[in-house]
């Protein structure tokens, strides 16, 4: 669905109006998922604790400034079609389809296991993302698998401190954050 918001004016060659609009509705999904789990993993950063903090504390760094550069891109892109990107904290609040973090302070596998749903979130919803602006803007395409790459990346340096020995996610069947947590 579009709306005045998403609708440009002008895009780039070779996409209409209409398919402009489309994308663009996308990676605004992107950019708001972007500043939120940036964000998330700053907070997941703040308040680990335990005998596995600092390994947890450094791995969550360098996901943040790459999920930073990941939310720049889409927006450059959303511009670049001739969108608005909305990146204020309101517009991000207003638009999420999902809950704020739950975990507070923590130990650090804890938050891993509630941070497994929160990359298995983010994962499945770039998924759909990429099949819609597949059949319009290859250039959106391409540039929303590479982060998929990436994100999942991420997700497999949580998830290998929840695998046990048998190969199982001590938290696979939890739905909710503060439950993976408890799990994990």
């Amino acid at each position: 669905m579009t709306s005045k918001a998403t609708t440009p004016r002008y895009t780039v060659p070779g996409i209409t109006v209409k398919d402009a609009a489309t994308v663009i509705a996308e990676l605004q999904e992107r950019l708001h998922s972007y500043n939120d789990l940036h964000l998330t993993l700053k907070h997941v950063h703040w308040n680990v604790v335990g005998p596995h903090f600092i390994a947890v504390h450094e791995m969550i760094d360098p996901q943040v400034d790459s999920v930073r550069d990941m939310a720049d891109d889409v927006a450059e892109r959303l511009a670049a079609l001739g969108g608005v990107a909305q990146g204020t904290p309101g517009a991000l609040v207003a638009a999420r389809k999902w809950e704020d973090y739950s975990v507070g302070r923590a130990d650090a596998i804890a938050h891993l296991g509630a941070l497994d749903l929160v990359y298995t979130g983010i994962v499945e919803d770039l998924r759909a993302s990429i099949k819609t602006v597949g059949e319009i803007d290859p250039a959106t395409e391409d540039l929303l698998i590479g982060q998929l790459r990436d994100l999942e990346q991420f997700q497999w340096f949580v998830r290998a401190h929840l695998e046990t020995a048998g190969g199982t996610l001590t938290t696979a069947d939890a739905t909710t954050e503060a439950e993976a947590a408890k799990k994990a």
